[in-house]
């Protein structure tokens, strides 16, 4: 005998600005659509925490913020939920911290229909399971048709740094090699792709994906990892300057050593885009000394994040802040900060 289907609390398929209101339009669709598949620990305006990661002495707490307004919402490879606990995901990861819990607040625009946040929300508690987090605490606005377009997305998220542990830009040191995890680009041209503006027909996919357990894999394998930045918005060059930048040396890489697929350099040749700069949402570079090298390659390559993973290139002495890249001709090109942005709204 088959489970009876539950019966909807909510009227229509889309949102209203009842649903805003603060009454009982409200609190269905907070229930329905949100706590029930969240499920936070307790009914209260704040999430209460305890873990016992928090009782070493040493530790240090992590906490990060972002806001997400990827257009459009859903894309080949994931939708504005999974690229919101992603990228708060791993913007602790990458300063060290184990990711504990996420707060999630969503702007809804009226008329949003029911079935688009249903999948967002599965999306988010999805990809929070996967990546040993939990959703706890949240908020809900509605604003008017027009105001927002459709659903927008913060996310904060707390960690633990285990005592010991340091992962900063500035402990770079010459002779440190870089090194990334994956592919490049993928997310800005699937972004760019999804839009339809250019009538591109591709079959890349976001490589949105959640990146603590891959650092943990690196950490045990390579414990004098020095540091590690996620190549989001401003791509690859973006990291790479503001690490240099931040550690006081130039870093130079090769670009024969960049692992780019064809669709992606095909896209940018046809729109003057440049592979560097495209945004990313499960692609970091980290500093390694260039002693624990192949131990940390060898634990990317056996980690599914980490498949993809290449020795890209090194930090030396030069400049403070400047980086290069040898191009496929033996040339030297200055691989500079990005002015302005070459693709808005990626997340």
């Amino acid at each position: 005998m088959t489970a009876p289907i539950p019966q909807s609390r909510l009227r229509g398929d889309r949102v209203t600005m009842a649903h805003g209101g603060g009454g009982k339009a409200m609190a269905d669709l907070i229930s329905e659509i949100f706590t029930d598949v969240f499920q936070p620990p307790g009914s209260e305006d704040q999430a209460r925490l305890t873990a016992a990661a928090l009782a070493e002495p040493g530790a240090q707490l992590a906490l990060t913020t972002d806001s997400f307004v990827v257009s459009p919402p859903v894309f080949p490879g994931g939708d504005i939920g999974k690229i919101a606990v992603c990228g708060t995901v791993n913007d602790l990861a990458v300063g060290g911290a184990k990711p504990l819990w996420l707060s999630a607040a969503f702007i809804i625009e009226e008329g949003c229909e029911f079935a688009l946040l249903r999948r967002i929300v599965a999306s988010m508690q999805a990809e929070a399971e996967a990546a040993g987090v939990r959703i706890v605490t949240g908020d809900t606005k509605v604003v008017e048709r027009g105001a927002a377009d459709k659903v927008f997305v913060t996310t904060s998220g707390v960690g633990v740094i285990p005592p010991g542990r340091d992962m900063q830009a500035s402990r770079i040191r010459p002779g440190d090699v870089a090194l990334v995890n994956g592919v490049l680009g993928d997310h800005g041209a699937t972004i760019l792709a999804a839009r339809g503006d250019m009538a591109l027909s591709t079959d890349i996919r976001s490589d949105c994906q959640s990146l603590n357990g891959l650092i943990e894999a690196v950490l045990d394998a390579a414990p004098g990892t020095r540091a590690a930045r996620d190549a989001t918005r401003g791509g690859l060059a973006s990291a790479l300057n503001e690490m240099a930048a931040a550690a006081g040396v130039a870093i130079e890489i090769d670009e024969t050593a960049l692992p780019l697929r064809a669709e992606v350099r095909g896209v940018c040749e046809v729109l003057g885009l440049d592979p560097l700069y495209l945004a990313n949402e499960g692609t970091l570079v980290l500093f390694v000394p260039e002693e624990e090298a192949d131990a940390a390659l060898s634990a990317m390559r056996a980690h599914p994040a980490g498949a993809g993973a290449a020795l890209i290139g090194k930090a030396k002495d030069g400049p403070a802040g400047r980086v290069t890249m040898t191009t496929l001709f033996g040339g030297q090109r200055l691989v500079d900060r990005l002015v302005g942005e070459q693709l808005p709204r990626i997340c």
